[in-house]
């Protein structure tokens, strides 16, 4: 199986950039936002955002991992942060990859019995597959690919970021 690289970690970095300040302009009027990942790569991706976003603007970032199942996201949702802590603000639901939007919707539907000032989503890599109506707000990239490929998107300890179809 070949791994072709769609996206080498200069570009990663610059597409992280490029949705934090996209983000900035969009909750510029916020004073707190909370970023909320889908572990594992969803929530690294987020924590890049995070950081990036504190750098460039005064606003206060609170990250939250969510653990959902992939394989059956109907079971329960788990958040680090509890509803009080999230609620009445801006949020940034984040995943690496948006596929058919399964993860997306479920994760989405976790958070809407929730008051929230604003919601919005951010993804790394956009399919176009969609079997849910759910969009990102923030994509870094959006790809035409076939139902038989797959996109990964790897976060190394040594910053070595990129993401690949194979």
């Amino acid at each position: 199986m070949s791994k072709n690289i769609i996206l080498t970690n200069q570009e990663i970095e610059h597409k992280i950039k490029r949705i934090a300040y996209q983000i900035y302009e969009t909750f510029v009027e916020e004073e707190e936002i909370v970023i909320a990942g889908i572990a594992a790569n969803g929530f690294i991706f987020a924590k890049k955002i995070a950081q990036v976003l504190e750098t460039i603007s005064p606003i206060k970032v609170s990250l939250c991992e969510v653990q959902i199942n992939k394989q059956n996201p109907d079971l329960p949702i788990h958040t680090s942060l509890s509803k009080e802590q999230y609620a009445n603000k801006g949020l940034i639901l984040v995943d690496d990859v948006l596929n058919s939007g399964t993860t997306l919707i479920y994760a989405v539907r976790h958070f809407i019995d929730v008051p929230l000032k604003k919601f919005k989503t951010a993804v790394l890599v956009d399919r176009n597959h969609k079997k849910y109506p759910v969009k990102a707000d923030f994509k870094g990239i959006s790809l035409s690919t076939s139902l038989l490929e797959h996109v990964q998107v790897v976060f190394d300890e040594d910053n070595d970021n990129y993401a690949y179809l194979s």
